[in-house]
């Protein structure tokens, strides 16, 4: 159970406090409501880019990295298709530096051509190390594109090419800044030994003259249904064949989303996990496999993915799998194995109650899904999934026309 107060500014800002009286350390989370589905079709990445900018320094604090090393904290940012999040760890004593940092880059960020032209180099350094000269780095993206034929879920963060991230310019990043950069479309949570009031009242002082900004959302196209199974073979140099599975599921905030996650536990969390123990361990047709569910606001997938060994065809695996998750379809998890992921579920999730970092994360992501309520819900929603509901789920999910199947070939030249 998380205790918290929870304010909104006069400019839309949402504040979340959680006091914590066991840790010296305060963590700060600012939860943009942007991601790379509100990107122009022509110009994908510029989410993730504009995440890259945000460390260029603000008309006060021209180097936010030292600022805040210097303080004894540490910072960093992700963003994934849904948000933009940016957090900072210091000692409590320190708190309104972060805030007087993270109010200077939301309205006064060091935006010229300089940084624009650094941080796209290292945009463009990192979308080929990552995904382009690394095995396998570009599957999941191609999975992606696979599974979502309508959605903007349908390219990845860092864009669907490098050209997108060439062409980006010093007027669109500004415009995209002033746009989505803005109070009213910010959550931010602050956990740690802190005085909830005058943390408010710090929160006031520097973000309080802030000005909110029009948020002029692009529409969001939904996901047709699929009406039939998708195979696309891909002849990649990589050391084994892979394979990279997809299952379209409802949206992170459904009722059924923990049955759905408890499900990708069962089926491939971890080496205990029923695909491991029949296709790595019994029958040695993989090095490797797992599953898991992306949990995002719009349509999600719950994926499986494996590396297969030497001389393995893609049927005979396929062929094993299919098995397996139709024996689950049928009979339902035992009771002891939907206790055994139930229960390392909560220890999970009990122990990232114990970091304030996490708290603030979680924090903000609930609030941004819909309501930071559902955070004190969520144990028990966990707890509440039955054998039952699970075999209902797969039936309606795991059916081979809601399939998006990738294999990737080893290249002869491989």
């Amino acid at each position: 159970m998380i205790n918290y107060e929870k304010y909104e500014l006069r400019n839309g800002l949402k504040v979340i406090v959680h006091q914590d009286e066991s840790t010296p350390i305060v963590a700060v989370n600012l939860a943009f409501d942007v991601g790379a589905r509100d990107e122009d079709p022509t110009m994908t990445g510029l989410a993730h880019f504009f995440e890259h900018l945000m460390f260029s320094g603000s008309k006060n604090a021209p180097d936010y990295d030292i600022q805040v090393q210097n303080a004894g904290g540490q910072n960093n940012a992700f963003t994934t298709n849904d948000y933009t999040n940016y957090y900072i760890t210091l000692p409590k004593t320190n708190l309104e530096l972060a805030l007087w940092l993270e109010s200077d880059r939301m309205f006064q960020l060091n935006l010229t051509s300089k940084s624009l032209e650094t941080q796209r180099q290292v945009v463009i350094e990192e979308f080929k190390q990552r995904y382009l000269n690394q095995p396998y780095g570009n599957n999941l993206a191609q999975l992606r594109a696979l599974t979502y034929k309508d959605h903007p879920y349908k390219w990845a963060t860092i864009g669907e090419s490098i050209e997108h991230i060439e062409k980006v310019s010093l007027d669109d990043a500004m415009r995209f800044y002033n746009k989505f950069y803005a109070p009213n479309n910010c959550i931010l949570s602050i956990c740690g030994d802190v005085e909830i009031e005058s943390t408010l009242q710090l929160v006031e002082k520097w973000f309080g003259s802030i000005e909110s900004s029009t948020i002029d959302r692009p529409f969001y196209t939904p996901e047709k249904p699929q009406v039939e199974q998708r195979i696309k073979t891909v002849e990649e140099d990589v050391p084994l064949n892979a394979f990279l599975w997809s299952f379209k599921i409802g949206q992170r905030t459904n009722a059924d989303f923990p049955t759905a996650d408890l499900t990708s536990d069962l089926l491939g969390r971890d080496e205990s996990s029923l695909l491991h123990q029949r296709l790595a361990f019994e029958l040695n047709l993989v090095s490797s496999i797992s599953s898991y569910v992306t949990g995002d606001r719009g349509p999600g997938m719950f994926i499986i993915s494996g590396k297969m060994n030497d001389g393995i065809s893609f049927s005979q695996v396929e062929e094993e799998m299919w098995k397996i998750i139709n024996e689950l379809k049928k009979s339902g998890p035992s009771e002891i194995e939907l206790l055994k992921v139930k229960n390392k579920f909560e220890t999970a999730h009990v122990y990232g109650e114990m970091n304030v970092m996490n708290k603030a994360m979680n924090l903000a992501y609930s609030e941004l899904c819909h309501h930071v309520s559902d955070i004190n819900k969520e144990l028990q929603n966990y707890q509440n999934v039955s054998s039952e509901k699970i075999k209902e789920w797969m039936n309606e999910f795991m059916i081979k026309k809601n399939l998006c199947q990738l294999n990737v070939k080893k290249s002869k030249n491989g």
